[in-house]
């Protein structure tokens, strides 16, 4: 069963044509990777999939609904794109708390699990501007896993980790697939994406192919 489905995507920004004719799907409970250069279209065809960007034509389905028809943004998906965006003069707990509280669905204590999970202390009172770039990229996988989402689209999740962080991102992400969960993840590593995926798909200057 596919939990995404993109057909015939077209994106063009201005005069530059972004996604050219993506046809792709993804299927339940495995890692899916997505690898190219800058400026390939990953993170682009990512921000199509959660909703963000909307694409000129073509059509795209997350578990069963049309993303910006049924839908404008995927339930229970969880997103890492780009640099994650924090309250700088808060404390990383204080952010979560403040992001679970728009939409009701968990409490403190799943945020402070959460945050155990990835290698954060929930209280420390620290405020994010003053967490290295690795702390930020722990924070934001805390904040796209804390409720529990079926999906995970993760864009360069390993940004400034040290090596035992890698390692640390890659067993977790490992053992959220052993629960059932769908990760589409982009990297630059090559380790990352044979160390993870279950199948490969390569942009190059909007296209797109099934590498595996």
């Amino acid at each position: 069963m596919n939990i995404i489905d993109v057909r015939n995507v077209f994106l063009t920004l201005g005069k530059t044509e972004i996604l050219k004719d993506i046809s792709v799907s993804f299927e339940c409970g495995k890692i899916h990777g997505l690898i190219g250069r800058n400026g390939s279209g990953k993170t682009m065809l990512m921000k199509c999939i959660c909703g963000f960007v909307k694409p000129n034509s073509g059509e795209i389905t997350v578990d069963g609904k049309r993303v910006g028809k049924d839908c404008d943004f995927p339930q229970s998906m969880g997103v890492i794109i780009e640099t994650p965006a924090f309250i700088p003069y808060y404390s990383g707990y204080k952010n979560l708390k403040l992001l679970a509280e728009l939409r009701g669905k968990i409490g403190g204590e799943e945020i402070k699990n959460t945050m155990h999970r990835v290698g954060l202390a929930p209280e420390i009172k620290r405020p994010v501007r003053k967490y290295s770039l690795g702390m930020r990229q722990r924070l934001g996988l805390a904040q796209a896993i804390m409720e529990n989402p079926d999906l995970l689209i993760l864009d360069e999740p390993m940004n400034g980790l040290d090596k035992e962080g890698v390692q640390d991102m890659r067993q977790y992400l490992l053992d959220l697939k052993s629960q059932g969960k769908t990760i589409l993840i982009a990297s630059h590593s090559a380790e990352d994406i044979d160390t993870l995926c279950d199948t490969v798909c390569e942009m190059d200057k909007g296209k797109l192919q099934k590498v595996r």
